[in-house]
């Protein structure tokens, strides 16, 4: 008689387990979904705040880009994120930055996977940029066919007013990122280890109107170098 029962407790803690993401495969959340603890701003005075579970990054005028940023760095990960973009605003992830008081007094620096979305003759979505420093990493400004053809694939792969995910992985000295399942960038470059991890509200000059975007499901799985 007791075995049907014990058969049932089995499969309902079976479907417990199962249901819990993947502490067991080593992510882990970085945003609790109602505020944003271990995080802290960084560079301008754009809004952050926490709105149906989404951080929600605001615009506004006559202030530097805006970096909502972890309290804790990390150098080798696989990072997944999803993003809702706004058309003419510029935003980004960064990966392995810094903000050093001896550097550009505190300018944020480092690794970006570029989320520009602002009417460009070019879609580099999810190409990486290297935030105040040394620019544009890949594709590059000087190869007009590579960066043709890295366009090209942005605009077939990004949503337009949907939410897209991305995807970074760092290890060692190769970054590579990713958009809806596919492989944008793949570069190799060791100048920054490690780093806090950073959203960014680009600056907008004198423009008036908010313009917002938004991040959900941020989690992020740390690999040995």
């Amino acid at each position: 008689m007791r075995r049907p029962l014990l058969l049932a407790a089995v499969a309902v803690f079976s479907l417990t387990v199962t249901s819990v993401p993947a502490e067991e495969d080593g992510w882990v959340s970085l945003f609790n979904g109602k505020d944003i603890s271990g995080w802290t701003q960084k560079g301008g005075k754009a809004l952050f705040k926490v709105e149906n579970g989404e951080i929600v990054g605001t615009s506004v005028p006559n202030t530097d880009n805006s970096f909502l940023c972890t309290e804790r760095d990390f150098g080798n990960f696989e990072l997944e994120v999803e993003f809702f973009g706004h058309p003419s605003l510029n935003s980004g992830v960064q990966v392995r930055s810094q903000s050093l008081p001896d550097y550009k007094d505190g300018r944020v620096h480092g690794y970006q996977c570029e989320l520009e979305d602002e009417g460009q003759d070019r879609d580099w979505f999810c190409g990486i940029y290297d935030e105040g420093r040394r620019g544009w990493l890949q594709p590059t400004k000087e190869d007009k066919q590579a960066g043709a053809a890295f366009s090209d694939a942005g605009k077939r792969l990004w949503k337009n007013g949907e939410w897209n995910h991305i995807r970074i992985e760092a290890k060692g000295t190769r970054i590579r990122t990713y958009l809806n399942g596919e492989l944008r960038a793949d570069l190799e470059d060791g100048m920054t280890p490690s780093g806090f991890i950073g959203l960014q509200v680009h600056g907008v000059g004198k423009k008036t109107t908010p313009m917002s975007v938004r991040w959900r499901n941020l989690r992020i799985r740390e690999l040995k170098g």
